[in-house]
């Protein structure tokens, strides 16, 4: 992995020159080229079941849905089908399900978080409203069980069910954290788990499953999702003090705006003295906000050097991620996967 080195606003996530950061980014590309003909057809289902003879439910949808975004949950499915040695259809529809399923996620945390953009524009809640966003998410939830149901495989049912349910309570657990000033390095983790990386788990272990491989290899595989799913949050959490935004996609600070309480402010809150606490206190548990805390936030970060824990510990779990996946027969996707841990750590966006 890329040494660590200090995040700070404008610089990007390991301080690499653009010729480093171009290596970076081709991991990403290069498991969506050898994937390329498998996500087509992901696609398509995609389109396919967002239809609805309720108008705004495929329009909204499908605005979210065209927004993009790096497609990583159903792209681990189809990975690890094809690192087992599956050569059916099945991974397809069970990689749509996984992606409605992350979907209908981001419609709701956007309406509990109250957030204005997702991946660059608007976001959905912010265009058609609460109730809609919420409603359409419930939609598409559905349609992913429906996608489970038509798999016929009670494993794979059991899995994303499961990994459904993880999910909100992850959700309901970033409530207790958020505002909370004594939220640890554990609490931090045990939301981060739960919200986002039982899915990663998840999208993988199924691959296992289709494939009919040993209930090792779906261990591997899971444990393989659950950490790089972590790692993933972690660093996407340090962007969100520390991109550009025209890079992320998304308004920067949000979080410290609505009072979540991620890494590198848990890390920050621990290791200062009482004056800086009080501006936490301030800031974060009251929600008294004004011009120039969130630069303020950022050099306490800085100072006590929480970007540089903070990806410390997303590269140890990233290193957890590559070990298990080590367990898995050496192959070209293998080596793509391994790429894309360090991609989605070091990454500027």
């Amino acid at each position: 992995m890329i040494a660590a080195a200090e995040r700070r606003p404008g610089r990007t996530a390991s301080g690499a020159d653009p010729t480093e950061r171009d290596r970076s980014a081709a991991a990403l590309e290069r498991l969506s080229e050898l994937l390329a003909k498998d996500m087509q057809s992901v696609n398509r289902i995609i389109v396919d079941r967002m239809q609805s003879p309720v108008g705004l439910i495929p329009q909204l949808a499908g605005y979210i849905v065209a927004a993009g975004g790096k497609r990583l949950r159903p792209l681990l499915t189809l990975a690890a089908a094809e690192l087992c040695g599956y050569s059916g259809e099945r991974h397809h529809k069970l990689a749509a399900s996984v992606e409605f399923i992350h979907t209908a996620t981001l419609l709701h945390d956007d309406v509990v978080d109250e957030s204005e953009r997702r991946r660059g524009q608007s976001s959905a809640n912010s265009l058609f409203g609460n109730q809609a966003s919420v409603l359409v998410g419930d939609f598409l939830f559905s349609r992913s069980f429906e996608l489970m149901v038509e798999d016929g495989s009670l494993d794979v049912l059991r899995i994303l069910s499961r990994a459904s349910a993880v999910i909100a309570e992850g959700e309901v657990l970033q409530l207790a954290t958020t505002n909370n000033l004594n939220t640890s390095e554990a609490d931090y983790l045990a939301v981060v788990a739960a919200k986002t990386a039982a899915l990663f788990a998840a999208a993988c272990e199924i691959g296992a499953i289709v494939a009919e491989r040993p209930a090792s290899d779906a261990d591997a595989l899971n444990r393989f999702g659950l950490n790089f799913g972590i790692a993933f949050q972690i660093a996407d959490d340090v962007l969100d003090y520390s991109a550009r935004e025209a890079l992320l996609g998304k308004t920067i600070g949000d979080d410290f705006r609505e009072g979540k309480m991620t890494l590198p402010a848990v890390y920050a809150i621990s290791r200062g003295n009482e004056v800086e606490a009080a501006f936490w206190r301030r800031t974060l548990e009251d929600m008294e906000q004004q011009e120039g805390d969130l630069d303020h936030a950022i050099s306490l970060i800085e100072r006590h050097g929480g970007f540089t824990a903070a990806l410390d510990l997303a590269r140890r779990h990233g290193e957890l991620a590559i070990e298990a996946l080590m367990l898995l027969p050496p192959s070209q996707m293998r080596g793509a996967l391994a790429s894309l841990v360090e991609f989605c750590i070091e990454r500027e966006f």
